[in-house]
């Protein structure tokens, strides 16, 4: 059973994504922020588009579909898992089980449970978003993101993620007054053993400015 103990109340906040889907989250003194997915992957928006044009728009809204249902199912047992509910495991689609089924023995490290989806944002930093988890990683306060993927992938492919991560310890210290000195990827690949990432969040404070200067640059 996982201890659940967050340390204060945080409202919820509403978002609206637009059509060319970039999301936003109202605060609750009426600030209208980008979410840290709609920055964060302003860097990667180029690459994809020459991904699409590659492999075709039929071709790459099947792969998009496969791989955000897969990663949505596996979240969301993550998340059940995490508030100790109870999981019907015959109905889980087979391709999320078997992924969450590789990282459920990683699950033994986390306890003290402060946020799961919870809404977090920063007027300091002009960001808001939805974060996986905040709770202790093998006793150290850490932000905690689950991912899936098809292939084995190095540090240098998810700066992205580290970026985010910070993003949201940065949210959660202004708005808590708590440091959270750690960032952990849990990431589960298809047919291989899970990747984990245990990173320190200052250390990737520079890539997080280096994302937001590019988002409110508009070099993309």
């Amino acid at each position: 059973m996982f201890i659940h103990c967050p340390p204060k109340s945080i409202p919820n906040l509403k978002s609206e994504t637009f059509p060319d889907g970039k999301r936003y989250y109202v605060t609750p003194s009426g600030a209208k922020l980008p979410s840290v997915t709609t920055v964060i992957g302003a860097m990667k928006k180029k690459s994809i588009i020459e991904w699409r044009n590659r492999v075709g728009d039929v071709e790459a809204n099947r792969i998009s579909k496969i791989a955000s249902g897969r990663g949505n199912r596996v979240h969301l047992l993550a998340e059940k898992y995490i508030n100790n509910q109870e999981i019907n495991w015959r109905k889980e689609m087979p391709d999320a089980l078997v992924m969450f089924r590789s990282i459920q023995s990683e699950f033994a490290n986390i306890n003290n449970v402060h946020y799961q989806e919870q809404a977090l944002w920063s007027e300091r930093i002009g960001l808001a978003g939805r974060v996986d988890l905040i709770a202790e990683w093998q006793g150290k306060l850490s932000v905690i993101d689950f991912k899936t993927s098809k292939r084995i992938k190095k540090e240098e492919d998810i700066q992205d993620y580290f970026a985010q991560c910070v993003a949201y310890a940065t949210m959660y210290e202004e708005l808590v007054e708590i440091p959270v000195e750690q960032i952990v990827i849990v990431m589960a690949v298809e047919n291989e053993k899970p990747l984990i990432f245990v990173k320190k969040t200052e250390d990737y404070i520079n890539t997080l400015v280096e994302h937001i200067n590019f988002y409110k640059n508009g070099k993309w």
